[in-house]
């Protein structure tokens, strides 16, 4: 099995270190940025806009985020970089953009969201523009399509599941999406411990957790996985990351 220590290395920023969508918003430079100051891992959203060309936001819409309405694949990625996020200097930045401000300084984890049927090369394209990009990357998805494309695509990243869920129906499904030879998983922490998880760890498939919020949850992880994906606090001040690991 291929070494990616780097992936539980450190403390992941869910949608970067942002503060909550107070001042500095999720999925940002500004929020990337500042888990690069930290030195977390960035963890981040991938969508395709109209023109063929990945963005970083989470919705499928935009009415949350940039108090608009309508879906962010209408539009292409040259006018989604015009909106402001949360009412910020901050615009929906592309994946390119991260890349040119991450430079490798910290790894990044990128879930990429899609729609059966309409994303058609998706992966593919995500593929291009990592293309000679020196820093560690991860890539992952809920969407089993997805995963599938991109392991077609014999790519030199780590790809994994994105999943959630305590009932054997669902492990049914999520043991057939790491048939697909996925190299890690993301799992919900509020549905750990649980049996599928703890054999794909005893199989030597590394596990992170999203989205961790409180301390129970930063325990709930270091019992069950080997890291978290976080938001709303910093783990430097956890004592259970600090003293627990």
């Amino acid at each position: 099995m291929n070494d990616f220590a780097w992936l539980t290395a450190q403390p992941i920023a869910h949608r970067g270190y942002h503060d909550m969508n107070k001042t500095i918003w999720e999925n940002t430079l500004s929020a990337f940025s500042r888990a690069i100051e930290a030195g977390f891992a960035i963890e981040c959203d991938l969508h395709y806009a109209a023109d063929g060309v990945p963005v970083v936001f989470h919705d499928d819409d935009l009415q949350r985020l940039c108090n608009l309405p309508g879906a962010v694949r209408d539009r292409s990625s040259q006018e989604l970089g015009l909106l402001s996020v949360g009412g910020t200097k901050d615009r929906i930045p592309t994946l390119k953009k991260l890349l040119q401000l991450t430079d490798g300084k910290v790894p990044l984890v990128l879930e990429l969201k899609g729609k059966i049927g309409e994303d058609a090369g998706f992966a593919e394209t995500v593929l291009e523009v990592l293309e000679g990009y020196k820093g560690p990357v991860a890539l992952m998805s809920f969407d089993h399509w997805l995963l599938k494309d991109l392991k077609a695509l014999n790519p030199p990243y780590p790809v994994g599941l994105t999943a959630d869920g305590f009932k054997p129906e669902t492990f049914f499904a999520h043991d057939e999406a790491m048939q697909l030879g996925l190299d890690f998983i993301s799992y919900f922490h509020g549905d750990l411990p649980n049996a599928f998880i703890t054999a794909q760890r005893q199989r030597g498939i590394p596990v992170i957790t999203w989205t961790v919020r409180d301390e129970a949850g930063v325990k709930r992880t270091f019992d069950n996985a080997d890291q978290m994906t976080f938001e709303g606090f910093d783990p430097r001040e956890s004592p259970t990351f600090i003293h627990g690991r």
